[in-house]
């Protein structure tokens, strides 16, 4: 009987993986496609990675989603490593509820996120443009207006990768002996040398993971980059989205393709650098 039930079991599981990887499977193999459809193989071809290279909008928009994934990722690593520094030395009563107000935009639909800080620069730049009128009314001084773009779209990367980044990091800090800090500045070390002769070393680990999270996060996201981008800016994912609504392009699968390979990329990173982590805690246990 057990038997059965572990045959079921990995049917069941081979099921589930088939229907979640086969579309991207074929939509990997049609990216090397001759010819325009998605059904029929026409031959093997490198055409519209070439193609995709020359299209400047597409281009843009991957400059544009680089460029905020890493600005994002470097200033959600600073914050988020000296948010969990912080952290980590207050008060046990103190600490647990921020962080579980931390963890709350991790669990939070997107969507919901996405409005929420669409509606907060929207507010914001209305009352700022509101002022700016009114003192170009009153007393002839003019001052910039504020709208919705690439200001606005960076604000909102670097506010939702943080929490994953001071999650990487705690649990670190927690790993790491408490009178260790103590101990180096007891031998002469200054508060800043102790922290960056002994306790970075220590989480550097959980800092990594949660750079590599940070930046596979901003790089793959579309729902709250849609509702905070405004106008003038695109990332690559609201550009796909905006070329399948008019016809899906063989370049669709190409980017996708090479989207999906950048993702797995980071991931097996992220993994990798857990597992020695892990290694690394057995040995000295």
């Amino acid at each position: 009987m057990s038997r059965k039930n572990s045959i079921g079991s990995r049917l069941f599981m081979g099921l589930v993986f088939f229907f979640l990887y086969a579309p991207i499977l074929l939509l990997i193999i049609f990216s090397f496609n001759e010819g325009t459809s998605s059904a029929v193989w026409k031959g093997f071809s490198l055409k519209w990675y070439g193609e995709l290279f020359q299209d400047r909008i597409i281009m843009n928009s991957v400059y544009t989603t680089l460029i905020v994934s890493v600005i994002a990722t470097l200033v959600a690593t600073v914050a988020g490593t000296l948010a969990a520094i912080g952290f980590y030395n207050m008060r046990k009563s103190i600490r647990e509820p921020l962080m579980t107000i931390n963890g709350i935009p991790m669990m939070n639909a997107d969507i919901v996120t996405g409005v929420s800080l669409c509606l907060l620069f929207a507010a914001a730049f209305g009352a700022w443009n509101g002022f700016v009128s009114w003192m170009e009314v009153n007393y002839r001084l003019t001052a910039p207006r504020l709208y919705q773009g690439f200001g606005t779209l960076l604000i909102a990367h670097i506010t939702f990768n943080i929490p994953y980044v001071i999650l990487s990091v705690m649990p670190k800090l927690k790993q790491m002996d408490k009178h260790l800090l103590d101990a180096a500045q007891d031998l002469g070390c200054t508060w800043m040398q102790a922290f960056w002769k002994v306790a970075l070393p220590e989480i550097k680990p959980g800092i990594v993971s949660g750079m590599l999270i940070a930046f596979t996060m901003s790089i793959d996201d579309f729902v709250i980059s849609y509702f905070t981008a405004g106008a003038t800016s695109s990332t690559l994912a609201m550009t796909i989205y905006s070329m399948t609504k008019k016809r899906v392009s063989p370049e669709i699968n190409a980017i996708s393709t090479l989207l999906f390979g950048a993702v797995l990329v980071l991931l097996i990173l992220v993994n990798v650098l857990e597992a020695r982590q892990q290694k690394q805690k057995k040995y000295t246990d």
